[in-house]
């Protein structure tokens, strides 16, 4: 598999599924398998017990991970494409719609 373009605190914007169009956080990257966690998509129900944590249990929305082909990086407020390239010796990523560097 190629280098992982999404990284944990990127905004993206989702472009697939049931939350298409939406923008959240990317909050945790998976790259053994593929997916992303973004902060308020693809939220699911989860059913827990009484807990020393949780003295109630009950009923838990939280988000669930996300296809990172489904999820496109956000660049100025418009979704983009993300290359890599060498400058000063050093590998960044860019924005392929402005050619700006992102970190």
């Amino acid at each position: 598999m190629s280098a992982m373009k999404i990284k944990k605190g990127d905004t993206v914007k989702v472009i697939a599924g049931k939350d298409n169009g939406k923008e959240g956080k990317v909050v945790s990257v998976d790259k053994k398998n593929g997916r992303v966690l973004v902060e308020g998509i693809n939220m699911i129900t989860k059913h827990t017990k009484p807990s020393a944590a949780n003295q109630n249990g009950g009923i838990v929305q939280k988000e669930a991970p996300i296809d990172i082909s489904n999820v496109m990086y956000v660049h100025e407020g418009k979704p983009t494409r993300i290359g890599f390239r060498m400058e000063n010796d050093k590998k960044v990523r860019f924005a392929k719609s402005t050619g700006k560097v992102i970190d």
